[in-house]
């Protein structure tokens, strides 16, 4: 574990495995570094690889106060900071975004980067028009069920069909680890879209970057990543036949292959 302090005083961890140049895996929600354990059990054996908890997600530092997108790029540069050379970042989902908007902010603590089907606001609200998704969630976290909430979130928002959204539901409400990080969850909802559409910004990075999709994901995530292809005309698209938004919990060797691709392209010595 190697650990650092953020641009406000907050301390960062991340799991730190491998010996070489840096790369540096931004999990996505409802989780935290060990979500990324097996990608980096793949890469480490030519990298250093990081895996930081992200601050939306970890308890000790929740205080009641929101947690926003710009201080877990904090988080982010700070560790990059630490390792003293630039790194090839990865990040998918809400960390996607998170990845994203590190990529704006410091261009030069980044080699390259790999996007796995970021949740960017891209027009409307990810919680809809009006935040009924939120709302409904919230709800169903006051009235003590983490379950529904999660089915709610994962119905309205991340867009699975109704019966995938209630076994997820029915698996946070059985184990205690992902049913204490749903307020999590929805306060990252909720962080996604205070940020807002971002595209404007995106259009600026010219950080070699892999844009990553699967191939039975949702039809919205292949949406987002299109709208910001548009605007980044340099990135390269990439899709993974076959999988979806959870590939790199069933194929992890798919989407680190396309990690070390682009590190040992942008990567010296690696």
């Amino acid at each position: 574990m190697i650990t650092t302090v953020s641009a406000d005083g907050t301390g960062v961890r991340a799991y730190d495995d491998g010996q070489g140049p840096p790369i540096v895996l931004v999990h996505p929600g409802l989780s935290d570094g060990t979500r990324c354990g097996k990608m980096a059990a793949i890469l480490s054996d030519r990298y250093r690889v990081l895996r930081p908890d992200r601050r939306q997600y970890r308890l000790d530092l929740k205080t009641g106060a929101p947690v926003w997108v710009e201080q877990e790029v904090e988080d982010v540069l700070a560790l990059v900071r630490a390792v003293g050379s630039p790194a090839v970042l990865y990040g998918h989902s809400s960390g996607g975004v998170v990845a994203l908007e590190a990529l704006v902010a410091s261009p030069s603590s980044f080699a390259g980067a790999v996007i796995f089907e970021p949740a960017a606001v891209i027009g409307p609200p990810l919680s809809g028009e009006n935040g009924e998704v939120l709302t409904r969630a919230r709800a169903a976290m006051a009235a003590g069920r983490p379950g529904k909430a999660l089915t709610i979130f994962i119905r309205g928002s991340v867009g699975l069909p109704g019966w995938q959204a209630w076994a997820a539901g029915a698996i946070t409400t059985l184990m205690p680890r992902y049913r204490r990080l749903v307020p999590s969850q929805l306060d990252d909802l909720e962080a996604m879209d205070r940020l807002g559409v971002r595209l404007d910004a995106y259009a600026g990075i010219e950080v070699p970057t892999v844009l990553l999709g699967g191939e039975r994901s949702p039809a919205h995530l292949a949406e987002r990543l299109d709208a910001i292809q548009r605007v980044m005309p340099r990135a390269e698209r990439v899709v993974l036949p076959g999988l979806d938004h959870g590939a790199d919990l069933k194929k992890p060797g798919e989407v680190a292959r396309v990690i070390r691709r682009l590190a040992e392209e942008v990567l010296p010595g690696a």
